[in-house]
């Protein structure tokens, strides 16, 4: 019971302490859209469909100060987290088409929630890409325990254990889980999924050996590699990892042609005049040539990815059929 009791207030205290983030950082988001209104400086939105600290808010707040400087407005990050993305992105989908809101996201939210949520308020239809910011594979990490130190191994010892392996991911659905499906038909190896709410509790239970595998980006689990308390057995993007060059790729165990993105992206509302969008997307291009967002990128393992908006947008299109494919031919569903 004291246990019991500790955990509540530690729970208490967290919540408390988060309440009081929530409350200081829309105060701080208010007063900064207010001052610059009362100066008349144009203010440009980018919205992060997520909460602060992961992947796509890290970028927005990397590329901000300096797309700010070229485009001689005031940036302010807004973060609405909800429904694996969808809260935020909806938001921008309906909101004025004048290139002053956009989305920063993972490619997620237009290439695999449209075929997840068949009850969607948005489609692909109303959104504009303007430029795919970054791209990164994910890596598959394990407990240092598990007798297996790479792909052959890993399937070796599947074959010896069929059906005693699982691995969590963040959720039903996301892209951890659907790089997972797809390694699974790629290679026929069985596993068993363990969806968690976050990507959070999941690596906790991986790093405490409650579970065995999990896809996950690098920088996510880069100090728990680091440090020995995981370890990574394959990367899934098409070559390996600078901060990885003793792991291999999935396609260089046998399995050619394998490959699994995570693309983080920006997207105005759909009827954004196409001069705004191609304005956008070669400031945005600078700001990714900038040595200082080069470096801070390179350590997360994030791969600068300069594009135009069309070339943007085929390749989400590529990657929706792909995903699609996945969803439907394992009938995987949010819940």
């Amino acid at each position: 019971m004291k246990r019991h009791g500790s955990a509540v207030r530690l729970q208490h205290q967290q919540g408390m302490q988060m309440s009081r983030y929530w409350a200081f950082f829309s105060l701080w988001l208010f007063c900064g859209l207010a001052c610059a209104q009362a100066s008349g400086e144009r203010v440009l939105k980018i919205v992060v469909p997520f909460g602060p600290g992961g992947g796509s808010d890290f970028l927005a707040r990397l590329i901000a100060p300096k797309l700010s400087e070229a485009l001689k407005e005031t940036v302010v990050i807004d973060n609405r987290p909800g429904a694996g993305g969808t809260v935020g992105t909806d938001f921008v989908a309906k909101s004025a088409p004048d290139g002053q809101t956009l989305l920063l996201s993972d490619s997620g939210a237009y290439s695999i929630s449209p075929a997840l949520y068949p009850k969607l308020s948005y489609g692909p239809k109303d959104l504009a890409p303007v430029i795919n910011l970054a791209i990164f594979g994910n890596v598959l990490v394990a407990h240092p325990k598990l007798p297996a130190n790479n792909l052959s191994e890993l399937l070796a010892l599947e074959k010896s254990q069929p059906g005693k392996l699982s691995y969590g991911s963040s959720g039903n659905g996301a892209s951890p889980h659907l790089t997972a499906e797809l390694f699974k038909t790629a290679t026929g190896i069985r596993l068993t999924h363990v969806p968690y709410k976050g990507s959070g509790p999941a690596i906790n239970d991986l790093v405490s050996g409650h579970i065995d595998l999990m896809f996950t980006g690098y920088a996510t689990v880069s100090g728990l590699i680091k440090s020995g308390r995981l370890k990574p057995l394959a990367v899934t993007s098409q070559n390996r990892l600078p901060s990885l060059p003793d792991t291999a790729t999935v396609a260089e165990a046998g399995f050619a042609g394998f490959s699994s993105f995570i693309s983080q992206g920006v997207f105005a509302p759909a009827a954004t005049p196409k001069e705004r969008v191609q304005r956008l997307n070669r400031e945005m291009a600078a700001v990714l040539r900038h040595p200082e967002v080069l470096e801070k990128m390179r350590q997360s393992s994030l791969e600068p990815h300069d594009n135009t908006p069309e070339q943007f947008s085929s390749w989400l299109q590529t990657q929706s059929q792909q995903w699609a494919k996945v969803i439907r031919e394992g009938g995987i569903t949010p819940d």
